[in-house]
């Protein structure tokens, strides 16, 4: 098997980086992070062609301090792209990633502000709520090769500890409201009405948050759509007995009362998940109703509302991109028009 980029990477860094930066620039390799981790599909490990035509080719990471990456940007910028060579063992060196060629250096105040929206890791379960989840992903994924001094790597393991169990509870709350009020109840209304665009958006809205709600009750961050469901295979109880009915209900030649069925029916899995796991209580066997559909999650719901601490009732989870789609804006601001065309793959006729 051919190596991954990743692991060319690693290796590039290892033999030419390292040795150049402990030569030229001592103070910031001994205090910057190096690493693969952060956006694209290579910090995921799930890089395939359908990935390189954009952003991709030799990459190396690094989060300084603040007040170091404001001294030696500049420098180390200029001296990667004097001292290091164009390509390593056939590979090109990634253009266009925050500005660095193959090394990509950044402040880690800045990274996680990107992400998480905080330049440190959360303090407080307010903090907590409002982290996006699948961002939080981008702190954690990767590697991390050197960290001589630690900075990065704690951070890591305070997310890699996964939620404190008072936010993780208000997420799945969250999670249950809108899986089953803005999704399969509006599903069933939609059915009963013949409206095709608002089944349409309500199914889809209704089957990823029925998964991303499985991630919770696995205790495992769930990324971003496009690779949610490479990283649902990898749950470790609960793709087995939901992955097969996703699978199915995705089909676009099953029927919309179908699609509702399977819907009901990981309601039902996951509702007897947090009965097992003692997230709720047990309960009687509840019976939906022919206009309302089978509201079982509310029902979970109230239950954990009620319980969370009375700081973080009213906290709506986030759970978008803000702060990266913040940074994006400013990021496609600053390049010229047909540059972004390029990274687009758009050309003229």
């Amino acid at each position: 098997m051919s190596e991954s980029i990743g692991e060319v990477s690693r290796e590039f860094f290892s033999e030419v980086v390292l040795p150049l930066l402990e030569c030229e620039m001592p103070e910031v390799a001994a205090r910057t992070a190096f690493g693969i981790f952060g956006l694209g599909s290579e910090a995921y490990g799930l890089d395939d062609e359908l990935s390189r035509d954009h952003h991709w080719g030799l990459r190396v990471d690094a989060l300084m301090p603040a007040d170091l990456f404001a001294a030696k940007r500049d420098a180390l910028l200029e001296l990667i792209s004097r001292r290091v060579p164009a390509t390593y063992r056939g590979h090109a060196l990634r253009a266009g990633h925050l500005k660095g060629a193959g090394v990509a250096p950044d402040s880690l105040p800045a990274f996680l502000t990107r992400t998480i929206g905080i330049d440190h890791p959360p303090e407080t379960y307010t903090e907590w709520l409002m982290a996006p989840e699948e961002d939080i992903v981008h702190v954690t994924n990767g590697s991390v090769w050197h960290d001589p001094d630690g900075r990065f790597t704690a951070v890591r393991n305070v997310f890699r500890s996964h939620y404190p169990e008072p936010v993780r509870l208000r997420r799945i709350a969250h999670w249950c409201r809108y899986f089953s009020g803005m999704g399969t109840y509006a599903l069933k209304r939609a059915i009963l009405r013949n409206n095709g665009f608002y089944a349409t958006t309500r199914f889809a809205v209704a089957i990823r948050l029925g998964v991303q709600l499985a991630f919770l009750l696995d205790r495992v961050y769930f990324p971003y759509d496009k690779w949610l469901v490479s990283a649902f295979t990898r749950l470790p109880r609960l793709y087995a007995p939901l992955g097969p009915l996703v699978d199915e209900a995705v089909q676009l030649n099953t029927s919309w009362d179908r699609k509702l069925e399977i819907l009901d029916r990981m309601a039902d899995i996951l509702d007897e998940t947090m009965v097992a796991d003692g997230i709720i209580r047990p309960h009687a066997k509840f019976v939906g109703t022919d206009t309302s559909g089978y509201r079982l999650l509310e029902h979970a719901y109230a239950e954990l509302i009620q319980a969370v601490p009375e700081e973080i009732k009213t906290v709506v989870p986030v759970w978008d991109q803000i702060y990266l789609e913040q940074f994006h804006s400013r990021y496609v601001d600053s390049m010229p028009l047909d540059q972004w065309d390029a990274i687009l793959g758009l050309h003229v006729e």
